[in-house]
């Protein structure tokens, strides 16, 4: 007599959840360890940070960014768990703040090593209740993400079923917002790292911006056209790919605007935050502005064509983003700006919002060129060919 096996309700996580906890952790690390440079062996073990006695000087603001920084990471990991009676609420919090306390223990390690940053145990115990918090508001909204939710349903409603990639990719567009860059959407600006990386290791001054433009002096016009291209460039590459996750029944204009908007008034917080609220909308230069008329002109028509189009199209255009903002140098007008502003708490966080601005391009030209868009587009076309016969 066979024993028949119990079945079991369980279900896959949600690969949006996936991804999002693999590119948060991955800034986690980049902030934690930023700069990534100057290491250093004080003869401690990295560890020792935790047998010294508290901080003796600390600010309300430091412990609550610590407890919001480790908050989505709980978060993410409650929902990146895979939907089974196994995972009781109680396991799962408890599994995710364990996971939260190594990640935070790991990272306060190494900055033993590292001379701008201090191995705190407060910041331990305060990442740690973060992580915590973070756990419990996930255990408290993943009923909200199962698959009778009305947020899924939703989401199967306007999105692809491919879409988790994408929408992970088109959310970090607003938040690649929150550093100040010489151009509005102009990402992956990669040369000026290089060249300070080159400069030091060849202990001499290496511009490659100078180098790929031969020294071109250019004027205020070029500047200004320049920067109306990549404006207008990145924001239809950007909608564009947000177009694309979209079924041909699904508001498209709507969400493209509030997609739009949303960026938009992250990019005003984030340089009132970074600055001065006098500052907020320094950004809307005359270059910026023709940029933005002349994307939503592009994206009025191009909002309901083909999506095969609409994705080579937001490649073409992110390319040609990408391609003038590493070659054509800062704007000296912007940059004597930019050193006349006062700037404010949020000044740490620019290592891992550079780090976001620096990769955004290059991960949303591997997801519109990933073989998945063959593969879909050869199973609906098999599908086509089932329904005509």
């Amino acid at each position: 007599m066979t024993q028949q096996a119990i079945p079991t309700t369980s279900s896959a996580a949600s690969s949006f959840a996936r991804v999002s906890l693999l590119i948060y952790l991955l800034l986690i690390v980049y902030a934690s360890w930023y700069p990534f440079t100057g290491w250093r062996d004080l003869g401690l073990t990295a560890f020792a940070y935790l047998d010294t006695p508290l901080p003796h000087y600390w600010t309300v603001f430091d412990v609550w960014t610590n407890i919001a920084g480790y908050l989505p990471l709980g978060m993410l990991m409650v929902l990146s768990l895979p939907r089974s009676r196994r995972w009781s609420p109680y396991w799962a919090v408890l599994l995710a703040t364990l996971a939260g306390i190594l990640v935070s223990g790991s990272m306060e390690a190494v900055q033993t090593f590292l001379p701008t940053r201090v191995a705190s145990n407060l910041d331990l115990m305060t990442n740690s209740a973060g992580a915590l918090l973070g756990a419990v508001l996930g255990v408290i909204l993943r009923p909200r993400f199962g698959p009778d939710s009305r947020l899924l349903q939703l989401r199967e409603h306007w999105f692809n079923r491919e879409a988790s990639q994408g929408m992970v990719v088109v959310a970090l567009w607003p938040l690649a917002q929150i550093y100040p860059l010489s151009h509005l959407f102009g990402f992956g600006q990669f040369t000026s790292m290089l060249s300070n990386w080159l400069s030091d290791f060849l202990e001499q001054p290496i511009d490659l911006q100078a180098w790929l433009t031969n020294d071109i002096q250019f004027s205020a016009d070029q500047y200004w056209l320049t920067e109306t291209i990549i404006t207008a460039c990145g924001l239809t590459g950007a909608a564009l790919t947000f177009l694309i996750l979209l079924r041909q029944h699904a508001p498209k204009l709507p969400l493209t605007l509030l997609l739009v908007f949303v960026t938009l008034m992250i990019k005003i917080l984030a340089t009132a935050l970074l600055f001065a609220p006098d500052n907020a909308f320094v950004w809307l230069t005359p270059g910026s502005f023709g940029g933005l008329l002349i994307g939503g002109l592009m994206l009025s028509g191009l909002a309901y064509a083909p999506q095969l189009a609409q994705r080579r199209l937001a490649g073409l255009t992110l390319a040609i983003s990408l391609l003038l903002v590493n070659i054509m140098p800062d704007n000296p007008y912007y940059t004597e700006t930019v050193q006349t502003w006062s700037q404010g708490k949020f000044l740490n966080f620019n290592g891992v919002a550079q780090f976001l601005a620096l990769l955004w391009p290059f991960c949303t030209l591997w997801f519109l060129f990933h073989p998945m868009h063959k593969r879909r587009r050869k199973a609906a076309q098999r599908q086509s060919q089932r329904d005509s016969r």
